[in-house]
């Protein structure tokens, strides 16, 4: 009797991973590489995120980040920089708090809930750039600067900085120290807006 081929049908090839399939599209490469570095930088935040971390996640080689985008400082750049201040022109002044809230106390947010944790986490970084991290925090601040009611620049300048750093305590109480869940998102929201308000109003002389 002829011996028979070796069989291929062992658990070593049941075992075998099937490579996930990323297509070869430039522009997709640079939307997985964007949209996988966002949420990494709004969930573990700028500092904790590494390279491959992002390229492991977007399913494509790491070399593809600096091909793309040159560094991690240059993903970022486009990921949150850029989305960020683009949120800020979209989005009415009358409603911007209030959206800005949403996308903190809300995990159903989505893409505007990651870019505004990205910003805020990258606040504190010591490894974002000056220049960038100088950029984020005025382009929001100028903007709540600009619900003051005053006629005093200074003042608005200080009131929204007090804002900002407010917001950014909440998202970081709920993001990063995870101390329980936080109560009803709209009962939350109330409650801040009702404190801005006072923040915010024309002070009497």
């Amino acid at each position: 009797m002829s011996p028979q081929p070796p069989s291929h049908s062992g658990s070593s090839a049941a075992a075998a991973p099937v490579p996930a399939v990323r297509p070869r599209d430039s522009a997709a490469t640079r939307r997985a590489l964007v949209d996988a570095g966002r949420a990494l930088f709004a969930t573990v935040g700028y500092d904790a995120t590494t390279v491959r971390a992002i390229a492991d996640r977007a399913g494509v080689n790491q070399a593809l980040l600096f091909r793309y985008f040159g560094s991690k400082e240059g993903l970022f750049a486009e990921a949150v920089l850029d989305k960020a201040t683009q949120l800020l022109a979209e989005v009415p002044r009358e409603v911007l708090l209030e959206r800005t809230l949403a996308a903190v106390l809300d995990d159903e947010q989505g893409r505007s809930a990651e870019t505004l944790m990205a910003v805020l986490r990258a606040a504190g970084s010591s490894q974002v750039a000056d220049d960038i991290r100088i950029r984020l925090c005025e382009a929001y601040s100028t903007a709540f600067a600009s619900l003051v009611d005053t006629d005093d620049p200074a003042d608005a300048q200080v009131r929204a900085d007090l804002l900002l750093a407010w917001l950014l305590g909440i998202a970081l109480n709920r993001s990063v120290l995870q101390a329980g869940p936080l109560p009803d998102p709209q009962v939350v929201t109330g409650h801040v807006m009702r404190a801005v308000a006072t923040l915010l109003a024309r002070r009497d002389r």
